[in-house]
């Protein structure tokens, strides 16, 4: 099942709230993404589906093995853009939302180059 920007985003959003929190639940989710909690269950839903999302008998949210390779991506993704951006001059403010817009949509071969290419002037 392909992933469109929102689900992308709702994989991204439990991976860091994971790390910071250690567990997640949907309210979590919602107050990180400023969105309601029906859009966050409906989001859950189709990420479940998908294999990408299991939710326990507690509520919480668990990646599964797709869902955090998938999450893990857009992260990385994520970080590279806001600190090139800021890098360049951006307030950070700007650079975390436009990172947010290039992360959907760069091919992973042309992340690769960049990533490369930035490395290699450090």
């Amino acid at each position: 099942m392909p992933l469109r920007k929102s689900g992308e985003d709702y994989l991204e959003a439990i991976l860091v709230l994971k790390k910071k929190k250690g567990m997640v639940r949907s309210a979590d989710v919602a107050r990180h993404l400023e969105v309601s909690k029906p859009s966050v269950c409906h989001a859950v839903a189709t990420l479940k589906k998908g294999g990408f999302l299991l939710m326990d008998g507690d509520h919480f949210l668990h990646l599964t093995d797709a869902g955090r390779e998938v999450a893990e991506q857009i992260y990385e993704k994520h970080r590279f853009f806001t600190e090139m951006l800021t890098n360049a001059g951006v307030d950070p403010i700007t650079a975390e939302r436009d990172a947010c817009r290039i992360e959907h949509v760069i091919s992973e071969s042309s992340f690769q180059h960049l990533k490369k290419t930035s490395s290699e002037k450090k």
